[in-house]
């Protein structure tokens, strides 16, 4: 049997009648990138799950959107995971699929998190706090040109992603969508709401940024979940040599 990758461009309903023997993994994405290409080293995972890779709202293909809020597009992306599949999340995703876990445990089989932003879980730690000046400076000061925008913002996050020049299209789009998006440490996670949820949990860092590696020891404490650090990719976890495989280690 092979798995099936899906990509979703809207939200409803609907895509809880997906048809498959295989038990689902939902993928969520970050900012910048949408899902199939965030999350391209899938492949381990082929024959054993169906993979469901959406576009969050206001990523390609999908039409541009003003505001981009976590909390809607976790209430969006709720009915992908039916009556259970796997939920794996990265960076702004990962804070989206923490309240999707939270608002609908029941339909939960695990939760995968990847350096999710969610740094008010951290707020009070030295070097979180100073990562929250940098972003909060830089959304409000700009650049707002896409291509400048992306590498201040790439540089400040640590991701290893190359940009081409110019950019293209979609990534262009990408830019647009990640300063349409609500600040992340404005997200209020319910720590003990999830750590009392029965399903099992995996925290994933890069080991290359102080506050993100403060984020996931809260979660690692908070929640009681597995750790692994995946270096190799900086905050682009998706990309680090063994993420496909750690992942299948930790669905199966």
């Amino acid at each position: 049997m092979t798995a099936k990758i899906r990509s979703v461009e809207a939200f409803s309903a609907d895509f809880v009648r997906l048809e498959s023997a295989a038990v689902r993994v939902v993928f969520v994405h970050g900012s910048v990138a949408n899902g199939p290409t965030t999350f391209t080293a899938l492949e381990p995972l082929r024959g054993r799950f169906e993979l469901v890779v959406p576009n969050r709202g206001g990523y390609p293909p999908g039409p541009l959107l003003d505001r981009i809020d976590f909390e809607e597009q976790a209430e969006e992306l709720g009915p992908l995971l039916a009556d259970g599949a796997h939920l794996v999340g990265h960076s702004y995703g990962g804070v989206i699929a923490l309240l999707m876990a939270a608002r609908t445990p029941e339909a939960v089989r695990s939760l995968t998190v990847s350096e999710p932003p969610a740094f008010a879980v951290a707020r009070g730690q030295p070097e979180v706090d100073r990562l929250i000046a940098e972003l909060e400076a830089f959304f409000a000061a700009g650049p707002h040109e896409p291509a400048d925008y992306l590498r201040g913002f790439l540089a400040i996050v640590g991701s290893a992603t190359r940009l081409p020049d110019p950019l293209p299209a979609e990534l262009e789009q990408g830019a647009r969508a990640a300063m349409a998006e609500r600040a992340p440490w404005e997200a209020e996670i319910p720590l003990d709401e999830l750590a009392a949820a029965p399903f099992p949990k995996l925290v994933l860092s890069g080991g290359h940024n102080a506050a993100f590696d403060a984020v996931c020891d809260v979660l690692e404490e908070r929640l009681g979940a597995e750790r692994a650090v995946l270096p190799g990719a900086g905050h682009s976890i998706p990309r680090a040599p063994g993420y496909a495989e750690r992942l299948e280690a930790f669905l199966t």
